[in-house]
């Protein structure tokens, strides 16, 4: 049974990314979203100062190794939900708001199980992996209650990540940049707290940490699922709907076929941090700490990239399921634009103050400090290229073009990184590490760039789009007006 059908055409335009100027609507969309990516990321930012200066050095080279693996096994998760955003940005871009509700409902249901399967699997491997990635003796013990405390929130965490993916995909940067506030603001408090145990709370050390984030986080989820309602935002399931939650099997074909190489590209990825992390490891426990201390800044600096590809396939998924099929390429051209711009300035901004940021990590004395910033001169250039080929891969994937993208980062992170580390390093020492990261971006640009250009994934998006298109009609009891895009 299923709930009763929308009638879309009194359905508000809200959150619509088809209608005005692309370049001024992306990039007005793409602001809240940099702008929610830099909270969630100074939220790790604030985990990471309070447990370097509270805790020390160990401890922060803890949750380098603990955060890669977390990455790692929530990359699948993480994969369903871009599915489900695609799907969701081509229904409201469709006006099928009845059908993005559906899909919605079986990625939240799919996803919470998925996860509360690895939370109790993560549980039982965390000593396993830690000792897989080489983690220093020093750091273990610190690493394990952190990463152990973390697997245990993973559920609601990756629901709270599917509803703000999904929110995206009807055009709403605005509300999962209220609630990604709130979470910055209460792990700021609650970090001081439970790690020293100030006032009435117990001295916890790094599970304080670890648990003020799980709080953050809790909390700032009830908040968005009760604005949603409060909002009666396009997503919002009532009453039957509720059935939704569900997973259908139309729906949960399309999340796993195109959510599993979505899922891949996350996994590649933090394999190839992990087998850098381990790399790393092997140049000492400074090094790690230096290391850890630069990866808070680079992801700083992919945050415009992130932001803009996020926003770059949600637009062009409106654009797909709309029909306006001729606008994708003034997408692609206005994200490069807008994406070199702000990772541009970024770099140059973190270059110029590296020293300064990267003391809030280490303190003012620690060796390591030089060392990040050599980190920081030689690897961090690397994301200029990175942000231009996210935006090429989001319009791809958009389209449903997801095989593409995997092995553009394959060959990038794997033959060509690791290529040019082991190639180099007796003649370069750790500079090859850190060097490597540019020489595989430039390589994935060229990639993007040719695929994109010469793959032929518009004319498959077509493809299915038309027929996806037509099967909407026949269950709607209508002729199709949409079998043919208008190219």
């Amino acid at each position: 049974m299923s709930a009763t059908p929308v009638d879309n055409d009194k359905v508000p335009l809200r959150g619509s990314l088809t209608e005005g100027p692309i370049f001024r609507t992306l990039l007005m969309f793409s602001v809240p979203t940099l702008f929610s990516n830099v909270l969630q990321s100074l939220s790790g930012t604030v985990n990471s100062i309070w447990v370097g200066r509270l805790i020390g050095e160990e401890a922060l080279a803890a949750t380098a190794n603990a955060n890669i693996i977390m990455f790692l096994v929530s990359a699948a998760a993480f994969g369903f939900g871009m599915a489900g955003t695609v799907k969701i940005g081509q229904r409201f871009g469709a006006r099928n708001i009845d059908g993005a509700r559906r899909t919605f409902g079986t990625a939240v249901g799919f996803c919470a199980v998925l996860m509360a399967g690895i939370a109790v699997i993560g549980w039982i491997a965390a000593p396993g992996l830690l000792q897989l990635l080489e983690t220093p003796e020093g750091a273990y013990p610190l690493a394990l209650t952190y990463l152990r405390l973390i697997f245990l929130s993973m559920p609601f965490m990756m629901v709270s990540i599917v509803l703000t993916m999904g929110l995206r995909g009807t055009g709403d940067a605005r509300t999962p940049l209220i609630f990604m506030g709130v979470t910055v603001v209460l792990d700021t408090i609650f970090n001081p707290l439970l790690i020293a145990g100030i006032g009435p709370f117990p001295a916890l050390g790094i599970a304080g940490s670890a648990l003020s984030t799980v709080l953050a986080s809790f909390v700032a989820f009830i908040g968005m699922v009760a604005y949603v309602y409060w909002k009666d935002l396009p997503l919002r399931l009532r009453g039957e709907e509720l059935r939704y939650l569900i997973p259908v099997r139309e729906e949960l074909n399309f999340i796993i076929s195109k959510g599993l190489p979505m899922g891949a590209q996350m996994l590649l990825m933090s394999a190839a941090g992990i087998i850098v992390v381990g790399l790393v490891n092997r140049e000492g426990l400074m090094m790690t700490a230096a290391y850890a201390a630069a990866m808070q800044l680079f992801t700083y600096i992919q945050m415009p990239a992130m932001a803009v590809g996020g926003a770059v396939s949600a637009m062009a998924a409106q654009f797909i399921g709309a029909g306006q099929w001729d606008k994708l390429d003034r997408v692609t051209r206005s994200g490069v634009i807008i994406n070199f711009v702000m990772t541009g300035a970024v770099t140059v901004l973190l270059l110029l103050f590296d020293r300064p940021a990267l003391v809030l990590f280490l303190g003012p004395d620690s060796l390591a400090v030089p060392m990040a910033q050599h980190i920081q001169l030689l690897a961090s250039w690397n994301f200029i290229f990175f942000g231009v080929t996210m935006v090429l891969t989001a319009t791809m994937r958009a389209g449903g073009g997801v095989w593409i993208p995997l092995w553009i980062l394959g060959v990038a992170l794997y033959p060509v990184r690791l290529g040019f580390y082991y190639l180099t390093y007796d003649r370069l020492g750790s500079d090859a590490i850190w060097l490597s990261f540019p020489v595989a971006a430039a390589v994935a640009l060229v990639l993007a760039f040719l695929a994109y250009r010469y793959s032929g994934w518009r004319s498959r998006a077509i493809a299915e789009s038309s027929e996806e298109a037509q099967e909407q009609c026949q269950a709607d009891g209508e002729p199709s007006g949409r079998a043919t895009p208008n190219l």
